[in-house]
């Protein structure tokens, strides 16, 4: 699809500004990756701050009737709209527009979360966008490109998880990634292209079933 008529199906309300990303530069070291210091458009990080899902459970949670909300639904519309996924296609060198694409969203992070590792073989690829107002811990939460499963240090590129900040990559064995241990509120929102519908399906009813436990078992990081 030629980038003008991308451009041309881009909404004047549109949350992501597109353009950013043809202007993003992608690398190859140590694996293929795209940093977007902001995909958001003007306006759009105050839309997305305000009407923010209520998430009581730590861990990234799919949306549903009762947690979605109008700018998020819009959202994630855009996330698995075909003018995201040509863009990141031609940034990689792979079409990724027959993946199913699922979006979901964290508010709340534990210690114990940010381990070393490269995504399960069920991902093609993963994009992250940090909805972050400021961001005050020094290392902690910072999302960081590992050259091995072992080390956090050194690394090629640490991602600042601020306000529109998108980080995309083609999942690999080698795509190593992770964060030092945060404990907090560390806004998220992710879209992942999946192998196929069984995949899918798979991935959907793991994180339903994650959430059940987690809101059984009392596992709740805000204070209400």
């Amino acid at each position: 699809m030629p980038a003008s008529a991308l451009a041309a199906r881009q909404t004047p309300d549109a949350l992501l500004n597109l353009q950013a990303m043809d202007e993003a530069l992608a690398s190859t070291e140590p694996y293929p990756h795209l940093l977007v210091p902001n995909l958001l458009s003007p306006g759009a990080f105050d839309r997305l701050s305000v009407d923010y899902p209520s998430i009581k459970v730590t861990g990234f949670v799919t949306l549903d009737d009762e947690t979605s909300t109008p700018t998020f639904a819009a959202l994630e519309q855009e996330l698995k709209g075909p003018e995201l996924t040509e863009r990141l296609s031609r940034k990689f060198g792979r079409d990724m527009h027959p993946f199913p694409r699922l979006m979901t969203v964290r508010r709340w992070s534990q210690a114990k979360e940010g381990h070393i590792h490269t995504d399960s073989q069920r991902k093609v690829m993963t994009m992250l966008i940090y909805l972050n107002a400021d961001w005050h811990d020094s290392s902690g939460g910072r999302l960081r490109v590992l050259y091995d499963g072992r080390n956090f240090d050194p690394y090629a590129l640490e991602v600042p998880p601020l306000n529109g900040s998108a980080f995309a990559f083609p999942r690999s064995d080698k795509s190593w990634h992770g964060h030092l241990p945060f404990t907090g509120e560390r806004r998220v929102v992710q879209v992942t292209w999946l192998r196929d519908a069984e995949a899918m399906n798979r991935k959907m009813a793991n994180n339903h079933l994650h959430q059940k436990l987690k809101r059984f078992f009392g596992l709740l990081t805000s204070p209400s």
